[in-house]
């Protein structure tokens, strides 16, 4: 087994531009020659301003998107080419947390029901009971009252509602996952309770993901490595530590300066109130 998940090679993608009716489309390139490597177990984060790519190059990543040329290599499989029969059998490994959980949420479906469809779609629950129990335990595991399986969306706040998207994403026990600026919508007591929340999971699952967001300070604290993204091309990626520390690239400088970062104490999401501590029924949190 290798150490590394997940690795892309040359990896580009563009959108076709209508040239004229008797002229071949050409491609607007958004993402371009793409090299990453994420090893088991770690966290990448990918940083950039509005319009650099970061969530095209996620969508990528989880094959939302189909490369227009360059590999993705997923547990030693080549996926950039794969259709969607061929990418069913993966799909459960891969999963992605999305920015905004009112709108990839159901708003007509129950959290119990919305939690456990992928495990009825992938065959892995059977019946009421089995239902109930596993919506029960997704709850718990992100710090949600088990009660909540019979909410809606509207009837939750926004930091509830981001806990049930990541609860959806764990439903069918992935090995990667992409999230995708997920704490940018919360106010700043939400979001430190949403990343303590993220670094018990991975501790506890052992997982592998790509963080997108563009707080370098919370980058700095919880991923391993970083990439920079800026108009579609990596132009600065190794440790954090280094990035950070002794920036290499003019843009990652300007991000830098434009974004000064605190001074973070080490463990200061240790210090942070006990998952679930925000997400009592009537919090606004």
């Amino acid at each position: 087994m290798s150490d590394i998940l997940l690795r892309t090679g040359n990896l580009s993608f563009g959108y076709p531009e209508r040239m004229g009716l008797l002229r071949k489309p050409r491609l607007r390139e958004v993402i371009r020659s793409v090299d990453l490597t994420v090893p088991r177990g770690s966290v990448l984060g990918l940083v950039g301003e509005s319009g650099s790519g970061k969530t095209t190059l996620g969508r990528l990543l989880v094959r939302l998107l189909r490369p227009t040329a360059g590999g993705i290599k997923f547990d030693g499989i080549e996926i950039g080419q794969l259709d969607e029969t061929e990418l069913r059998p993966l799909r459960a490994r891969i999963q992605m947390i999305f920015q905004d959980p009112q709108s990839s949420l159901n708003p007509r479906l129950r959290l119990g029901t919305t939690l456990t469809r992928p495990l009825s779609v992938h065959g892995r629950l059977n019946g009421r009971r089995g239902q109930r129990e596993r919506a029960a335990a997704l709850l718990d595991l992100v710090g949600l009252p088990t009660e909540f399986a019979d909410r809606y969306p509207h009837e939750l706040s926004g930091g509830q509602r981001q806990r049930a998207g990541i609860a959806r994403a764990l439903a069918l026990e992935p090995d990667f996952i992409v999230a995708d600026e997920i704490v940018s919508g919360l106010d700043v007591s939400t979001q430190a309770h949403i990343l303590l929340l993220l670094k018990e999971l991975r501790a506890r699952l052992g997982l592998t993901m790509v963080f997108i967001s563009h707080d370098l300070s919370v980058v700095r604290v919880l991923c391993d490595a970083v990439a920079i993204l800026h108009h579609g091309e990596i132009v600065e990626y190794g440790p954090v530590a280094n990035v950070f520390g002794a920036p290499q690239h003019a843009y990652t400088r300007r991000l830098l300066a434009a974004i000064p970062l605190p001074d973070v104490e080490p463990g200061w999401l240790d210090d942070a109130p006990p998952v679930g501590a925000d997400q009592q029924q009537g919090s606004a949190a």
